[in-house]
């Protein structure tokens, strides 16, 4: 079988396991932490102890890997996902590379890339393919895919040209594609259309939160092109109860689509976007946001509307293995 890179080294994708498509282990502003974190909101001692419990109890529950799409803009630092991951060693942790905006290109890049001051090729790719190839930093780590990102506004100009960077290191490394999408606004689509037109292997593109939506007649558009759909976000309630969000998933399995969406939460064991009120969060505006909602809630759900288990392991082992085969 083919071999997946993971933080600990490749790995045969046949022993992949249960995986859980797109989950973070720490979104961390570097500058944010830096400069208010440490001695305020942030304990790397307690925070890395806290994750390593977090994901014990996700092994426990039968899950062999995790699929981490934090890139630039959502604050990639691999050394400390290396120290979870060595205290860890029954879960596969999955790395990317990409840059996460919805607007702008990061600053590096405004003056540097085509059509921009210094009109060279994009700079972005060659950046992209080393993370892939060589290593991410001096960690040694490699990515095994690569993630970027398309808001409610769509493909502003900064987006379509990271989309276009992403979709030329795919054709350089054959390594696959997670996009964050908004499904409310049909975002996927203008993915689709710019990976079409750069020659993407559209059946290596997870359209992430696509289980944001419960537009059955949108979200089968978009899996018959190929593509997978993330049904990612199960937890987030405050987008789309999970109700919802099985409802749909047990339709589509219903019409065939089982091998075509992938399982997750997008959960975390830190996320900056509430500083040190992360906790508080968690327990009381999202108490199901956790990387154990789906074995504990949504998995019993799927089958009580009729999936039946073999379903289950198609998007739980066989979707995410033929991912990255």
């Amino acid at each position: 079988m083919p071999m997946v890179q993971t933080v600990r080294g490749p790995v045969d994708v046949g022993a992949l396991g249960q995986t859980l498509m797109h989950e973070h282990v720490f979104v961390l502003d570097p500058q944010s932490l830096a400069d208010y974190g440490v001695g305020n909101w942030w304990d790397e001692e307690y925070r890395i102890a806290d994750a390593i419990a977090k994901l014990r109890r996700l092994v426990a529950r039968g899950v062999s890997t995790i699929v981490d799409p934090t890139v630039w803009g959502l604050g990639r630092y691999i050394p400390r996902i290396q120290r979870v991951a060595a205290e860890v060693p029954s879960l596969n942790i999955i790395v990317a590379t990409g840059v996460y905006t919805f607007a702008d290109v990061p600053f590096r890049y405004s003056h540097h890339g085509p059509g921009t001051l210094f009109d060279t090729p994009e700079p972005m790719v060659d950046d992209f393919v080393k993370d892939i190839t060589e290593g991410i930093a001096r960690t040694g780590v490699k990515a095994a895919f690569l993630k970027c990102a398309i808001g409610h506004h769509g493909p502003t100009p900064g987006v379509e040209r990271v989309l276009r960077a992403v979709a030329k290191a795919h054709a350089r490394t054959g390594v696959p594609i997670t996009v964050h999408t908004d499904p409310r606004a049909h975002t996927g689509t203008a993915v689709l259309d710019v990976f079409t037109k750069e020659g993407v292997d559209l059946t290596k593109v997870v359209l992430g939160h696509s289980g944001d939506s419960n537009d059955l007649d949108h979200l089968m558009r978009l899996a018959d092109t190929g593509a997978t759909l993330g049904m990612d976000r199960f937890g987030l309630d405050v987008y789309n109860p999970t109700a919802s969000r099985v409802d749909t998933v047990a339709s589509l399995c219903a019409r065939g689509y089982a091998d075509r969406m992938v399982l997750s939460h997008d959960a975390a064991c830190f996320m900056d976007i509430v500083g040190g009120q992360w906790d508080s969060l968690l327990e009381h505006f999202t108490p199901n946001w956790h990387y154990g909602h789906i074995h504990d809630n949504v998995l019993p759900a799927l089958r009580e509307k009729g999936v039946t288990d073999a379903q289950i392991h198609q998007m739980l082992v066989d979707n995410p293995r033929r991912h990255f085969a």
